[in-house]
């Protein structure tokens, strides 16, 4: 199935010269992903009764034409089959946004898996959910699987950051996006006034939890800029970021 909703771009979502920050993508493909998972019956207002929520591993994101404030964008989501397949571990679900004149702006895709509220364990996918959610086949980007992601070994700017109470989502972790927020601050100066970024990747790999003290690396590899949230003592990964 799969499900359309209109957005108008707000004064909260743009950035530089008025057009939609990236951030403000992520809010709407979240926003419109969710209300699919109401209807399925497995959104918020959902979680109490199921027992069971949805928790985001990865984006990656291409901005074909990035749309300005004011524009009212049409926007397409739907929960995929993965090789034509579906597994019962994790899903992907994919997204399309096109203006006014029907030009498409922005295609992106995200990996979830479902997870336990009592136990906070992943849990099975079972066939009543996919029936729920109704499988296509279509992929934006010709891709099954998003590949796993490697840090760098060395980094040129760090920043450190203690969570607080604004950055807790509904299940107790740090809220996705704002790991966006993060990566842009340990940039330098010169690679932030390079914004917006048109190619994303954002991979969680270990929750962020209030009071945390966490890291933000940066370095250049590749042609790409890379940051990666660490923990303080820097035993643990908890994101990686990706901006071209």
């Amino acid at each position: 199935m799969i499900f359309t909703e209109e957005f108008k771009v707000k004064l909260e979502d743009i950035g530089k010269q008025n057009y939609i920050k990236n951030k403000g993508l992520l809010g709407i493909f979240e926003n419109i992903g969710t209300h699919h998972s109401d209807i399925a019956g497995y959104g918020p207002n959902d979680i109490e009764k199921v027992k069971v929520s949805w928790v985001l591993l990865d984006w990656k994101i291409k901005v074909i034409k990035r749309p300005k404030y004011g524009q009212t964008l049409k926007v397409n989501t739907w929960a995929r089959t993965i090789g034509g397949e579906i597994k019962s571990s994790y899903t992907y679900r994919d997204f399309e946004m096109y203006d006014e004149k029907n030009n498409l702006c922005v295609i992106g895709t995200s990996k979830w898996v479902l997870v336990d509220i009592n136990t906070g364990k992943i849990t099975r996918i079972t066939k009543d959910v996919i029936e729920k959610y109704n499988l296509e086949n279509k992929n934006v980007f010709n891709i099954d699987e998003l590949d796993k992601i490697k840090p760098p070994e060395t980094f040129t700017h760090e920043i450190t950051y203690k969570v607080s109470r604004r950055d807790i989502d509904i299940n107790g972790h740090m809220h996705n996006l704002y790991y966006l927020d993060l990566a842009y601050e340990v940039l330098p100066e010169e690679i932030y006034q390079q914004r917006p970024y048109d190619n994303f990747r954002i991979q969680y790999k270990r929750e962020v939890k209030i009071g945390d003290i966490i890291k933000c690396k940066y370095t250049f590899q590749n042609n790409e800029h890379i940051i990666t949230i660490c923990s303080e003592d820097d035993t643990k990964i908890h994101a990686i970021i990706i901006l071209q």
